[in-house]
């Protein structure tokens, strides 16, 4: 088992372990080189001992790389470091499809052709590379959030075919979808690969397997002679062109199934176009089980299986009391055996609660018991445990087991994760990935700044988690970073000219309206108002008025021109009003 931090070939770092198998085990990892997120599949330490497995895992695996397309995951590097042998993939960032169908109890006709779109589409592809997958189960086929699928494991399947068939877990969840060819041992070819699709097709819309048993050896039995169920019979809605796809796919005899894979995702393509929707159920052109007898042959071989039993009866007879008193020895035998096992016995010891001790006191306690305790502990990661302290055994606590028994000790390392730091003035994107790397959640939030304040773009102003504070995988950390906005700036206080605040607006997409007003005290084209105070967050589609100054206008004044002779004229012809004084004569005259 592998812990993070460890590097495989000083270069892909573990982060965790995300999935566990009887082949190998699965980890996140991070190419130090490439920085980005990878998956490692890592070889089970009695697999890598295998000199001809690892050749032949290798191998397929190197072919398997150079297929590339969209639905497969893709293969970036097979090797070995220090006995370790490992294969570092695209990681997929979704689930398996078995665990969609198991929520899902069946998906809808639409998302089951969506999905055999892009499922056969892939298979193609790789038949297309001469690579027959040989283990196409949704198990291994991992569905993201948008729906896109991809398939794993491609041409490693066909290296671990015969050690997996060793595996009672493996066999039981792939039996399942293997074609009758495959079960009776008579090999695989691209047409087993089909079958394969054609079981999955018929459980992504019923939510379950068509054949169902106590064993594998009973599941592969009905994969060679029964027929699949209707699909029809169980779902409403099923036209017949769906029901005909996974009947001729899923047919016994591999003459009666599609030719190739691109052929099978042609005919899903146009299943529910209108005139197929109810076609003619399909008829094969072979038989299904084509090593039959004929009729004469069956007839004699029963005569001859009859004539036999016969025999068989007479010599039965003869032989019934020898077998009687073979069988009661053995009983008597058996019985001696059991009685002196039972007073011979030793008595079983009930295992000792270790948990919250220390791994001495734990030793300690179990020794005097009279058992073995493993030289290794196991370390886990505990939230409620201390550190350095026991957290369970294995057996557990409580069970009755001999005395001598080894017990394993499960030891904390405490709570899981790391401490966080200070991470204001450091660049937002860049901690993000490197705590997202760590499993944690970043999230932020905008607080609104102007770029002449001092604040930096992508730069952290703060966090909501103190430093010191212990994070671990699913965590959330949220970070405030600037958000830069446009201030008006101050028009009448500060130097601005009309241009200047024209070029303004017209960047920002304001409405602007100048007005004039004369002032003989300030230099033209002064801009003595604004509208919008100095300071305010400036919206596009805003509108502002200013106020210019612009001088003044002199009215020149109008002359008028009076005969020299008019006795009533007392305008001087300048214009201005004349001082002279004119008096009237009241007194007597003199002539």
């Amino acid at each position: 088992m592998m812990v993070k931090g460890q590097k495989i070939n000083d270069r892909y770092e573990i982060i965790r372990l995300i999935g566990e198998g009887g082949m190998a085990n699965v980890y996140l990892a991070l190419d130090t080189i490439l920085d980005r997120q990878v998956a490692v599949k890592v070889l089970r330490g009695d697999l890598a001992e295998d000199e001809k497995f690892v050749r032949r895992f290798q191998r397929e695996a190197n072919s398997a790389s150079k297929i590339i397309h969209p639905n497969i995951v893709e293969i970036y590097d097979v090797g070995e470091d220090q006995g370790e042998y490992y294969i570092v993939m695209e990681y997929i960032d979704g689930r398996d499809l078995k665990s969609l169908i198991k929520k899902r109890k069946g998906l809808t006709i639409s998302e089951t052709i969506d999905i055999m779109l892009q499922l056969t589409s892939a298979v193609a592809c790789a038949h297309d590379s001469y690579i027959i997958h040989r283990d196409i189960k949704p198990q291994n086929i991992l569905i993201m959030d948008d729906g896109k699928v991809k398939i794993t494991d491609f041409g490693i399947a066909q290296a671990m075919n015969s050690q997996e068939m060793t595996q009672t877990n493996s066999v039981m969840g792939s039996v399942h979808y293997i074609a009758p060819e495959q079960a009776n041992g008579s090999g695989t070819t691209v047409k087993s690969d089909i079958y394969s699709l054609g079981i999955l097709m018929y459980e992504l819309l019923i939510g379950k397997v068509p054949f169902k048993g106590e064993n594998a050896v009973e599941i592969a039995l009905k994969q060679m002679k029964e027929p699949i169920p209707s699909v029809i019979e169980q779902k409403e809605n099923i036209p017949m062109s769906i029901e005909n796809i996974i009947r001729r796919a899923t047919a016994k005899n591999p003459k009666n199934r599609y030719d190739s894979v691109q052929e099978m995702h042609d005919d899903i393509k146009t299943a529910l176009s209108r005139n197929r929707i109810d076609e003619d159920p399909i008829t094969f052109e072979y038989p299904e089980h084509e090593n039959k007898k004929n009729e004469r042959a069956s007839r004699l071989e029963k005569n001859a299986v009859k004539n036999e039993e016969i025999i068989e009866e007479e010599k039965s007879k003869k032989s019934l009391w020898i077998t009687l008193g073979i069988l009661g020895a053995i009983i008597l035998i058996a019985l001696i055996f059991f009685l002196f096992k039972l007073f011979t016995k030793k008595p079983d010891i009930k295992i000792a609660d270790v948990t919250n001790m220390t791994v001495e006191e734990a030793e300690e306690k179990l020794t005097d018991q009279g058992f073995k305790v493993a030289s290794e502990d196991v370390e886990e990661y505990n939230d409620t445990i201390e550190e350095g302290k026991v957290i369970r055994t294995n057996p557990k606590a409580g069970r009755s087991v001999k005395k001598g028994t080894t017990i394993t000790l499960y030891v904390s390392k405490g709570i899981e994760g790391f401490d966080a730091e200070n991470y204001v003035g450091q660049n937002y994107l860049t901690i993000k990935a490197t705590l997202e790397g760590k499993g944690i959640i970043v999230e932020a939030e905008e607080e609104e700044h102007t770029k002449d304040d001092g604040s930096e773009e992508n730069i952290i102003i703060k966090q909501d988690v103190e430093a010191g504070t212990r994070l671990k995988n699913g965590d959330t950390i949220t970070f405030t970073i600037p958000k830069f906005i446009t201030v008006y700036p101050d028009f009448v206080n500060e130097v601005y000219t009309v241009k200047d605040v024209e070029e303004f607006c017209k960047k920002n997409n304001i409405d602007l309206t100048t007005k004039e007003k004369e002032d003989a005290n300030q230099k033209e084209g002064t801009i003595v108002y604004q509208s919008v105070a100095a300071g305010k967050k400036v919206t596009k589609g805003g509108k502002l008025t200013i106020t210019v100054t612009k001088k003044p206008v002199v009215t020149e004044p109008t002359q008028q021109t009076t005969p020299n002779n008019d006795p009533n004229n007392n305008t001087q012809t300048d214009g201005s009003t004349s001082n002279k004084t004119t008096t009237s004569n009241t007194g007597p005259s003199n002539q």
